[in-house]
């Protein structure tokens, strides 16, 4: 029998794409960044506190007073999910780019808006183009460091989101006292303008593309359920308090529990596909360390809607002088962010989660009591030190908790997380802000401020104190040592 001679046939193997390696640019590209991101949640609160300025200059009526707020919400937690993913299938950076021109855009037509509907439809597109550009920024910030780095950028990260809303009300205060040129409250937008053109061309210099190896293509399907879950849920919340809870806003939120129930069944057979990797959740620390998250930004919502409210309604407060106080706690946060990742956690590992909410919540306890026993003749400088320390523990939860959860989702899920992420925060918020205020207007009775909103204030912040207790005790069920090991193993860090 001849033996087959005949060479046998090659096999071209081809190598796989060499490891940049960490952006030599990484930082300077981080700062570009963090500022984009610093700007947009700074809008979130400024508008709050120019409200009246904005209602007596467009002769607005409260309905469209509440949806100038409303729209610019509703549009970004509706896009936050869908953008992440759209980031890692397209790239991070073209996503980046694309939100921050259309922040800036939208923002100057909010500052030249000459009524009340022009400026509702550019907040809408302000919120929107926002929610393309903020997960980025987290997607961006776990590919570009390595794990022995990320620490320290995540304790930045959280330094500077964390007070830039309460930046936001000192700004606006500010703004507003100043009325620069006579145009009221159109500077808060129109400040975003030069900011924004110097971010856009930064960042296509500095900031280096980064997107999953081997993305799916977008999950349409699953893109237009969730945004229609996000928005069911998302326009109550925002809406409910004004227009005193009808039964139809319960029925809408009922139905966004049914469709996020249909979005994750659906996720789930889409193996591969996703626009969600629901594997994540195999993950303890990712799961629990996620609801902790929640909770905790139902609590933040609660305490910032009525903190405003004690400041201006109840003490009578200027926007300048609550916002200046305000500082006192951003102030705070960013000690607390900037130290706890790099310092703290690589040491007491879950424990400094845990000491931060307990932290959170006694200043929030002396705050109560404080309010209580001085009502309208407490001091400024009662109120100081009391946000300072709030403002501490703050950030000892927020940083850590980021640094938790990015550390166990691999780059190839970078921007569907960071999107999860946000919209969890959002969404929760606004939640906080809605149960708040259901207890608060309920203690505040008819009253329109003075004694009985100092009352509300302190009666309140009791229940924000509780959301805090359960979210240190949520903290122990995660492995103590999972706050310190956030790098995935090289395999699956891909």
């Amino acid at each position: 029998m001849d033996r087959d001679t005949r060479p046998a046939p090659t096999v071209e193997v081809v190598p796989p794409e060499p490891d940049p390696g960490p952006d030599p640019r990484r930082w300077l590209a981080f700062a570009v960044v963090l500022a984009a991101g610093f700007m947009d949640l700074l809008d979130t609160s400024i508008v709050n506190v120019t409200v009246p300025s904005i209602q007596h200059d467009l002769h607005a009526p409260y309905a469209q007073i509440e949806w100038i707020v409303s729209a610019y919400v509703l549009a970004f937690a509706a896009v936050l999910i869908t953008a992440g993913r759209l980031g890692d299938i397209h790239g991070r950076k073209p996503l980046f780019l694309t939100g921050i021109i259309g922040f800036t855009i939208a923002s100057l037509l909010c500052g030249i808006s000459a009524g009340p509907a022009m400026l509702i439809g550019c907040r809408f597109a302000q919120g929107a183009f926002a929610g393309l550009m903020i997960p980025q920024i987290l997607a961006i910030l776990r590919v570009s460091f390595p794990p022995h780095e990320r620490a320290k950028a995540v304790g930045i990260f959280g330094a500077v989101t964390g007070s830039s809303v309460v930046f936001g009300l000192a700004l606006g205060g500010v703004l507003v006292q100043w009325n620069l040129f006579g145009w009221q409250w159109r500077p808060i937008f129109l400040i975003n303008v030069p900011v924004g053109i110097a971010v856009t061309i930064a960042a296509w210099f500095a900031v280096r593309d980064s997107r999953a190896a081997a993305a799916p293509r977008l999950d349409v399907a699953g893109a237009l359920i969730v945004t229609t879950a996000v928005a069911l849920l998302v326009y109550p919340l925002t809406e409910g308090s004004r227009l005193h809870w009808p039964a139809w806003l319960l029925v809408m939120i009922a139905g966004s529990v049914l469709v996020f129930a249909a979005f994750v069944a659906f996720e789930r057979r889409r193996a591969g596909r996703a626009l969600v990797d629901f594997t994540v959740f195999r993950s303890r620390p990712f799961a629990v360390g996620l609801v902790m998250w929640g909770l905790f930004w139902i609590a933040a919502g609660g305490f910032f809607l009525i903190w405003t409210l004690f400041m201006q309604a109840g003490l009578g407060w200027t926007p300048l002088r609550a916002g200046l106080t305000a500082a006192t706690f951003a102030a705070g946060v960013g000690v607390g962010a900037g130290v706890a990742p790099e310092k703290l956690v690589p040491r007491f590992g879950r424990d400094v989660s845990v000491a931060g909410a307990m932290l959170l919540a006694a200043g929030f306890a002396v705050f109560a009591c404080a309010a209580a026993h001085f009502g309208t003749s407490i001091s400024l400088w009662a109120i100081v030190p009391i946000q300072v320390v709030s403002g501490l523990g703050f950030g000892m939860v927020i940083a850590p908790t980021l640094a938790l959860l990015l550390g166990q989702v691999p780059h190839r899920e970078a921007g569907a997380a960071s999107g999860l992420l946000n919209t969890v925060q959002q969404v929760c918020f606004a939640i906080g802000v809605a149960l708040a205020a259901l207890i608060f207007f309920d203690r505040a009775s008819s009253a329109t401020g003075g004694a009985e909103f100092v009352y509300a204030f302190a009666s309140t912040l009791r229940y924000v104190i509780g959301v805090l207790v359960v979210v240190a005790a949520g903290f122990l069920a995660v492995p103590r040592a999972a706050h310190v090991s956030t790098a995935l193993p090289e395999s699956e860090d891909a």
